[in-house]
């Protein structure tokens, strides 16, 4: 039996919400603590630093062989870490610059896009409506108080995620388990080492480093682990809603860990974008099957920010 068609019990029911939400926390908790560390090593540095310990994590877990890969499944690979390079580059440019739930709400509108692509009926016209007056909410521009280049790096994040997201679904038809990772992510490290690598190691210090191993347990290694094991539980269409959620927590934890008290329009705005991704993952997700690969809404998770 596959592991999407396990029967679904309550207490199943609540296990998998249980763990989808644990991953987003795990998620967002990572990239809180990372925001602390971008004063020692600079936005740049700190993807650096959780790409390069991301990717020895990575070959320790999956240790890929040569043999499991086409030409064209391993230059998919390649070009998903190209797109994993410059999301998580991006995302912590933004973070660095506006607050974490104003970028991650922006990061959003990748995945939320492509869902709503592949949606049905009215959604697709009122969804992206409900997604930019959100935006508009949570950038105020009327006000210029957020910083417009840390908006372009969120938007750019966002953009390249769509890329992810697209490259992903394209692997996951040809290729299973974990192996693709096991190349984007020592590819996505490569390309963050050329960008910052050589600027930051000699910042570096045992203390650093350490924090750099553990935001990479937080992001990717655990939310796979949780995701994977919730997606036996849940419904590909409960997970999608659930990690629709995902930009109030890092809103939440944005003013728990980071003091970042939101304005009324920058909640009103968040609320406006959750809902549009609420209303994408009810009308283009559906309980997978083992000849189905798992929506869109559901695969930006994991590596994403």
């Amino acid at each position: 039996m596959s592991p999407f068609n396990e029967p679904v019990t309550s207490q199943t029911a609540r296990q998998g919400t249980a763990l989808a939400l644990v991953s987003m926390l795990s998620v967002q908790l990572g990239a809180a603590i990372a925001v602390h560390l971008i004063g020692d090593l600079g936005p740049a540095g700190v993807a650096w630093l959780r790409l390069a310990w991301a990717t020895v994590l990575m070959l320790l877990i999956v240790r890929p062989r040569a043999a499991t890969f086409t030409r064209r499944t391993l230059l998919i690979a390649v070009g998903l870490g190209v797109a994993t390079a410059g999301f998580t580059l991006l995302f912590m440019s933004a973070i660095a610059r506006i607050p974490l739930g104003t970028a991650s709400a922006l990061e959003f509108l990748g995945p939320l896009a492509v869902a709503v692509t592949k949606g049905r009926g009215r959604g697709r016209l009122l969804l992206p409506a409900l997604a930019a007056a959100g935006v508009v909410l949570l950038t105020a521009p009327w006000a210029g108080a957020v910083n417009l280049t840390g908006v372009l790096f969120a938007l750019g994040s966002a953009g390249c995620l769509v890329v992810y997201i697209l490259l992903t679904q394209r692997l996951s038809d040809e290729l299973d388990g974990l192996a693709g990772l096991a190349v984007s992510i020592p590819v996505a490290g490569l390309i963050a080492t050329v960008v910052a690598g050589p600027q930051v190691v000699a910042h570096l210090t045992p203390r650093v480093a350490l924090i750099g191993l553990g935001l990479a347990i937080l992001l990717p290694v655990l939310p796979l682990i949780f995701e994977l094991q919730a997606l036996r539980r849940i419904s590909a269409s409960s997970f999608g809603t659930l990690l629709s959620l995902e930009p109030a927590i890092a809103m939440v934890l944005g003013v728990a860990i980071l003091h970042q008290v939101p304005a009324w329009t920058s909640l009103a705005g968040l609320v406006l974008v959750v809902a549009a991704g609420i209303g994408a993952a009810r009308a283009a997700t559906r309980p997978a099957t083992p000849s189905e690969p798992v929506p869109v809404l559901c695969q930006a998770t994991a590596v994403v920010e």
